[in-house]
């Protein structure tokens, strides 16, 4: 049974009840072991991971043996495997890319880890036109992310063959996959409001039209079970800075479904992509994998960075990541309703959980400065313009008291405003 504290320092004037309940959802949860594996700082609810994760506990030894021994002492010998250092940095993309795998639900020859997610997105993205040549159309959703939009729009100006970006709203996608769409490009959850599409569904809707999906993931490995091979997926795209807690800048991963290795062209055909990279052959010969899209030198820093943090998933269940996340989001929504009713906060993120990312949005008139506001609190979520409050919730690290404590902070500064 729950002891039921009279106060706890971080939660003044919390409800018994209310406290009691919380404290039994953390004494149940099977990732709370997972919070002491990161660096928090004292004193912050971090709530903007779905922007830049927090710091694996792990990372800095990390970052610092590559630095002092791999690179310091063993210098260009950390290349090859067999190395003084016991390192092999030409294979570290590849070691990378197999524990992505896991979290998105491939296999790892069908993923490849380096370079950033917009030029990842380059590269698919025009691989799906190659593969659909006499179609002219790119299906998007009106409001993906800027750089989605803006790679589709130059990619498409750059080869000059009469390439549509045609945006339409989310819900009539599947209406707008008639015979001249080549591909469809949608993120799986909005970073705005937090909704997530139905992949299985649009991805089966797009190939009974002949229709090829790249899919951004963003916004869901990591926060999520992913299950790319299961829906079918042809290409997809994500970032290891956000959940995957790489670190600012962390390599991006690229996914190529299995049956579409022998024939999806490299636009950026790179060494690093060849079968045979030391060979130093004067014509392009493709890697059987993946491994074909990673174009240049390794990021060995960033990286091992990324590698390093990917361990805190080793041991993680994802139906438990899942449970946890739609728990933390549930309470968040149910404790900010009575002030959605008091401060003009209009809630944008689905109840249905099946709809819904890993994180909680809200409209406000003033979005801005009642952030700004929070972030000086401890409270740091995230602006999305024009009025969107934003609060990601990472289940490796929050906790249910962390969702009231923001709460609690959230309605001090509404009340300061008003």
């Amino acid at each position: 049974m729950t002891t039921l504290p009279e106060h706890h320092p971080a939660l003044p004037g919390l409800a018994p009840d209310l406290l009691g309940h919380l404290l039994t959802l953390d004494a149940r949860d099977p990732l709370a072991h997972k919070r002491a594996e990161f660096i928090l700082p004292e004193g912050v609810v971090y709530l903007d991971g779905n922007s830049l994760g927090a710091m694996p506990r792990a990372v800095p030894d990390r970052v610092a043996r590559v630095l002092h021994g791999e690179w310091g002492e063993a210098l260009i010998r950390s290349w090859t495997a067999g190395a003084e250092s016991g390192e092999d940095w030409m294979a570290l993309p590849d070691r990378v890319a197999a524990k992505v795998a896991r979290l998105i639900g491939a296999q790892a020859h069908e993923v490849a880890v380096g370079d950033s997610t917009s030029v990842n997105l380059f590269k698919v993205l025009a691989s799906a036109l190659h593969l659909n040549p006499d179609r002219r159309v790119i299906l998007t959703d009106a409001e993906n992310f800027p750089t989605d939009l803006y790679v589709a729009q130059g990619l498409g100006e750059l080869l000059g063959r009469g390439h549509e970006l045609r945006r339409v709203p989310a819900r009539d996608i599947a209406a707008q996959l008639t015979p001249d769409v080549a591909a469809v490009l949608l993120t799986e959850v909005d970073y705005r409001t937090g909704e997530r599409l139905d992949m299985a569904a649009v991805t089966a809707a797009a190939h009974a039209q002949g229709v090829l999906t790249v899919w951004d993931l963003a916004h869901s490995a990591g926060a999520f079970p992913v299950d790319l091979r299961g829906v079918g997926a042809d290409f997809a795209v994500g970032c290891g800075y956000k959940y995957l807690n790489g670190g600012p800048g962390a390599p991006a991963f690229v996914f190529v479904a299995e049956r579409h290795l022998p024939h999806a062209p490299t636009a950026l055909s790179g060494w690093m992509g060849h079968a045979d990279p030391f060979e130093m052959e004067r014509s392009y010969r493709p890697a059987g994998n993946a491994r074909r899209f990673v174009v240049g030198t390794p990021q060995v820093l960033s990286l091992s960075a990324l590698d390093t943090a990917l361990d805190v998933f080793e041991d993680v269940n994802l139906g438990d990541l899942r449970a946890k996340s739609l728990s933390l989001t549930d309470t968040f929504i149910e404790l900010m309703a009575p002030l959605g009713e008091r401060f003009s906060l209009t809630l944008v993120t689905p109840l249905d959980h099946a709809r819904r990312g890993s994180q909680v949005s809200y409209r406000h008139p003033d979005a801005a400065r009642v952030m700004a506001r929070l972030t000086a609190r401890g409270i740091i979520g995230d602006f999305r313009t024009p009025d969107i409050l934003r609060f990601g919730f990472t289940p490796l690290y929050h906790s249910h008291l962390d969702v009231a404590r923001a709460v609690q902070g959230v309605q001090a500064v509404l009340e300061e405003q008003a």
